[in-house]
């Protein structure tokens, strides 16, 4: 009878574990993430933004994604502005970048290629840092100093 308490216990010790590892996102994360989304507005063209907040959602980016619709993003939102920096490790889409000052000023642009580790950083210190399809903000005329709206710059779209 002790022996079968034990197997039970030992049971339900490894099912609670198991259900607590499913449920942690760091180690369930397979493919890409989906986040909430945020219209935003550069001239006439509208965006639609996955928001970025954590650390966590800062990591992992548009990892994994194998295609993105065309006037889809990411905007990664810091709680300070400093020099960011990305690459594109384990992201197998091209991208072009935008770093933003906080009143929606776009600050520099770049493109990335995928699966490399080079570094692609802001100009000046910028809290925010939108990713779009490679060519996105050319094929528009888009440079730096246009502005972008919405919530996250405190303008409305």
């Amino acid at each position: 009878m002790i022996e079968l308490m034990k197997t039970t216990a030992r049971r339900a010790a490894t099912a609670l574990w198991l259900s607590a590892v499913a449920c942690t996102p760091a180690l369930a994360q397979e493919g890409p993430q989906q986040l909430p989304t945020v219209p935003l507005g550069i001239t006439f063209h509208t965006i639609k933004a996955e928001v970025a907040r954590t650390p966590k959602q800062h990591e992992i980016g548009l990892m994994n994604r194998t295609s993105m619709g065309p006037n889809d993003g990411m905007i990664f939102v810091f709680d300070r502005p400093v020099q960011q920096c990305f690459w594109m490790k384990n992201t197998l889409i091209p991208l072009s970048i935008a770093f933003i000052a906080d009143d929606g000023t776009i600050v520099n642009l770049d493109e990335m290629k995928p699966e490399t580790l080079d570094t692609h950083c802001s100009a000046k210190p910028v809290r925010y840092v939108l990713e779009m399809n490679t060519g996105w903000f050319s094929k528009r005329g888009l440079k730096a100093g246009t502005k972008v709206t919405g919530q996250p710059f405190g303008t409305g779209k």
